[in-house]
């Protein structure tokens, strides 16, 4: 197995640990525990990248339910026994907009004697755009467009957005009458439940104050809608927030633990921070790499957007890394994978990269200049350009980011 094939062979074992049927099916005795009263029903809404997935393995164990998939294109396809509907993402849009609708309807209908149970997966967020009170759904577009390119984390980012939504942070509990039961799929480091999806079973991050200072430190406060500043000026809601039960069933940690098993280390760090300083942190691992020795390495990076280009973490995190092998060579033959868990990095259709010690060169051949590319955040056409874009369609899980560093 040459170095590139093994590489992604340990990325494939990390995605396929975070199957979300398997995931749910862990989960299920749990919620089997707390079953309708006299006349009640089950309530089962699936909202996130793994939404259908999660879905089917729930319905069946609870055929009789029903049930409210909401997920984004590619992961969309018709589900017996449910409604799947379609959410864009990265950005909000009117079809988000019209599930959100949906899922707040289901909510509020439900009653004391029936059970909601909620499916939540990465990509969550921005599949339902509820605006807060005095908000548009262009004002929520606009303000996830700062977010998107602030270099903000998605801690951050998701503190923002709860500010700014009726569902978000717990809005999921304020509106049903039913108890709620959750089995989250993370996609976030540190498997923090309140930012996964925004947190729509669980309390927020942190206050609207919070949120505001916030977006003041990211510098993108005075460019936010008018309608946004007012909704994080307003006074906190004081009620207290009624109960959920919360149990995480799939995540990036358990991933990164497949790829060991299958013959990996564990990378001494994170995917983490700012995706040039992740880059060098690794490659300055590379030296000391034994032959055959693979270290593979899980989490989410952030990238400053300065260019109009295309392209994603996982690639600039790819084209960067194989920039300083030019620069900091070894003698031996190597690889680099990453990829995003859901099959999907940033806006294109590119999963990742996948570079070695002739990426760059292959680039510039083909009439690339990968610097200049990465001044334009244009990784996508550079990587495709040297033959090292990771296309795999969408997995149906997510879990955030995998990459592997190998010594062939």
């Amino acid at each position: 197995m040459t170095a590139p094939e093994r590489a992604m062979a340990l990325i494939r074992a990390g995605i396929a640990a975070a199957d979300p049927g398997a995931a749910v099916r862990r989960g299920m005795a749990a919620v089997l525990e707390n079953p309708p009263g006299p006349g009640g029903h089950w309530q089962v809404i699936a909202l996130g990248k793994a939404a259908r997935a999660m879905a089917e393995a729930a319905l069946q164990a609870l055929p009789d339910a029903q049930a409210l998939v909401v997920t984004n294109a590619g992961n969309d396809t018709p589900l017996a026994g449910a409604r799947v509907m379609r959410a864009g993402h990265p950005q909000p849009d009117d079809d988000g907009a019209l599930a959100a609708a949906e899922v707040i309807a289901r909510l509020t209908a439900t009653g004391p004697q029936d059970r909601v149970l909620a499916l939540i997966s990465g990509g969550g967020s921005a599949m339902l755009p509820a605006p807060a009170e005095g908000m548009t759904l262009a004002d929520k577009q606009a303000v996830n467009r700062l977010l998107l390119a602030s270099g903000a984390d998605i801690s951050q980012v998701n503190l923002i957005r709860q500010g700014l939504s009726r569902l978000k942070g717990g809005g999921w509990l304020r509106l049903s009458r039913a108890p709620v039961t959750a089995l989250i799929l993370s996609d976030v480091p540190g498997d923090d439940l309140r930012v996964i999806a925004s947190g729509p079973t669980v309390a927020p991050v942190g206050s609207r104050a919070q949120a505001a200072d916030l977006a003041r430190e990211l510098g993108i406060w005075d460019r936010m809608p008018e309608a946004a500043r007012a909704a994080l000026s307003r006074p906190e809601d004081r009620r207290a927030l009624p109960p959920g039960r919360n149990i995480l069933v799939g995540s990036n940690a358990i991933s990164v633990q497949a790829m060991v098993d299958a013959g990996a280390a564990a990378g001494p760090i994170p995917l983490d921070g700012d995706v040039e300083d992740c880059a060098r942190a690794i490659w300055a691992l590379a030296p000391a790499l034994a032959p055959g020795e693979a270290l593979v390495f899980g989490g989410e990076t952030t990238v400053r957007l300065v260019g109009d280009g295309m392209g994603g973490r996982n690639q600039e995190l790819a084209l960067r890394l194989a920039m300083l092998a030019e620069t900091q060579p070894v003698g031996f033959d190597w690889a680099f994978a990453s990829v995003g868990s859901d099959g999907r990095d940033g806006p294109g259709e590119a999963a990742g990269g996948l570079v070695g010690p002739g990426t760059v060169a292959a680039i510039r051949a083909g009439g690339i200049d990968p610097a200049e590319a990465l001044s334009r955040n244009d990784s996508t056409p550079a990587l495709a350009a040297g033959g090292a874009l990771v296309m795999t369609g969408a997995t149906g899980t997510n879990v955030a980011d995998l990459a592997v560093l190998l010594r062939a």
